[in-house]
């Protein structure tokens, strides 16, 4: 069976088509984030607008990259959120109607199941069960895997989650959205050791995150450092860097602690801030003296993708599972209720 993945979900346009049998045929993007930088952030009724003009110009784009015609699609898989409203109501409009149309069954994805299930389109997919952390602009998780659709939800972030502490922090420091990538280019150019930042909720029990104090910490020293003048090229590289540390370690330290207690032995990191290569770096070597394994998308797949829909909806469609002729996407979705496979 070759699925249709659409993603809309927030300010990246995915299309990619899976093949159950012979895996990703292909896949599109398009990205926002030039459109959205001059706000500093996602303008939802910018994204809405944009989502519209760009999602079937992708999806022909993906069939002739893969070489087939409409006719030999058999399922049709949309993000029905969680995201912003009106971006998700593109992706399910256009997805549900072009199933209909075509006589084929829909499926609804979890984005962020979608994101849980990405390193599964790799040469060496993690096996169930698993501990994944899920890491992105919205979400900070951590997340029990036994199988699909069963998920029990371990420790989450009470506030920010750490892709947007880490655009709140590039704002600080002038740098442009989005800003886990513009904050670790400039962290690479910083000294480290200079600052000394918080590692928020590493002093207690339990598996919980959070950001909100560490942005404020930084906002603080952006302005002690204006007040003394030294706030040059140099001081932001060190800020970013003793801030990127401060949030790496705190991931690290809770993910450490989860393996602990849970016994597993296969750590998935998914979302868009797991394709910081600092993180990765400690994680991998955290995972080598528990004992074990580190598993991860390619970066292209770590961030917004119609592959990871395309994927996780035909393992539900397979199961079984489709969409009634109703579109009622999800802005807010507990990953915990989904229906197991």
């Amino acid at each position: 069976m070759i699925v249709l993945g659409i993603e809309t979900s927030c300010d990246e346009t995915g299309i990619a088509l899976y093949d159950s049998n012979h895996g990703l045929l292909s896949d599109a993007l398009y990205s926002q984030i030039k459109m959205h930088t001059d706000y500093g952030g996602v303008v939802p009724e910018l994204a809405s607008r944009d989502h519209i003009r760009r999602v079937i110009p992708l999806i022909n784009q993906a069939l002739e990259k893969a070489g087939i015609t409409k006719k030999e699609i058999g399922a049709v898989a949309f993000t029905k959120g969680p995201g912003l409203i009106g971006a998700l109501m593109v992706g399910a409009c256009t997805g549900r109607a072009m199933a209909w149309a075509w006589g084929v069954p829909a499926i609804g994805v979890h984005h962020m199941e979608g994101h849980l299930l990405a390193p599964m389109l790799e040469d060496q997919p993690p096996s169930f069960p698993f501990l994944a952390l899920l890491v992105s602009g919205g979400h900070t998780q951590l997340v029990r895997v036994d199988g699909i659709g069963q998920y029990h939800l371990l420790g989450e972030s009470v506030d920010d989650a750490a892709g947007e502490a880490f655009d709140k922090a590039a704002a600080m420091l002038g740098l442009d959205y989005p800003g886990g990538p513009a904050i670790a280019q400039l962290a690479a150019e910083g000294t480290s050791g200079r600052f000394r930042f918080p590692r928020p909720m590493t002093d207690r029990p339990g598996l919980d995150f959070s950001f909100s104090g560490l942005k404020t910490f930084t906002l603080n020293t952006v302005a002690q450092c204006q007040k003394e003048g030294c706030f040059e090229d140099q001081d932001r590289a060190d800020i970013a860097r003793a801030f990127e540390e401060a949030v790496v370690d705190t991931l690290t330290l809770k993910c450490r602690r989860a393996l602990r207690q849970t016994g597993l032995k296969q750590l998935v990191i998914a979302g868009g801030v797991s394709a910081n290569r600092s993180l990765r770096a400690a994680l991998e070597k955290m995972v080598q003296g528990e004992g074990a394994c580190l598993r991860y998308a390619r970066p292209e797949f770590c961030t917004d993708n119609g592959a990871m829909i395309a994927y996780a909806g035909c393992q539900r469609l397979m199961a079984g599972q489709q969409e009634s002729l109703e579109v009622a996407p999800v802005p807010r979705w507990p990953m915990e209720n989904l229906e197991p496979v």
